[in-house]
């Protein structure tokens, strides 16, 4: 027997946004899920399908825990569902906005631009940036700055 191969649905967008056991607005999602589209684009790759998660610290402390073994607070986790080397990304990133809150207090920026540096940040992981080294660090934080000037929620 021979079964038809079934197309693969494109989402509405390729960028979704959902909260767990936090709530806040947030706001203008189309433009933002634009702009993470075009850090993407800008770096040789597609969105297929990405979904952030938000959370408080808790809920991702539990998640490092369950999925990675590791017990600490972090501001974003990314488990990404392509190949290293694809030209599509895929997969989800939680992020605790409690620890958007606290690093946005520490360097003195709003929460909306802490959000959006960590939502690139994610993107820029899984295109396949790291920062783990000095010079992994430096090269992000490059990245970072580069995709935040054109961030589309400006404080």
């Amino acid at each position: 027997m021979q079964f038809p191969d079934l197309p693969y649905e494109e989402p509405e967008t390729p960028v979704t946004f959902d909260f767990e056991d936090v709530a806040f607005d947030l706001p203008d999602p189309e433009a933002i899920a634009i702009w993470l589209s075009g850090i993407a684009a800008a770096e040789g790759k597609t969105l297929r399908e990405i979904g952030y998660i938000f959370c408080s610290d808790e809920y991702l402390r539990g998640v490092n825990v369950e999925y990675l073994q590791h017990d600490y607070y972090t501001d974003i986790i990314t488990f990404p569902y392509h190949e290293e080397g694809d030209k599509v990304i895929e997969g989800d990133m939680y992020i605790s906005t409690e620890r958007v809150t606290e690093n946005a207090d520490a360097q003195g920026v709003t929460f909306m631009h802490e959000l959006q540096r960590v939502m690139a940040h994610g993107v820029l992981h899984m295109i396949g940036y790291g920062d783990k080294s000095d010079d992994e660090v430096r090269i992000m934080r490059e990245k970072e700055d580069f995709y935040l000037a054109q961030r589309p929620i400006k404080p």
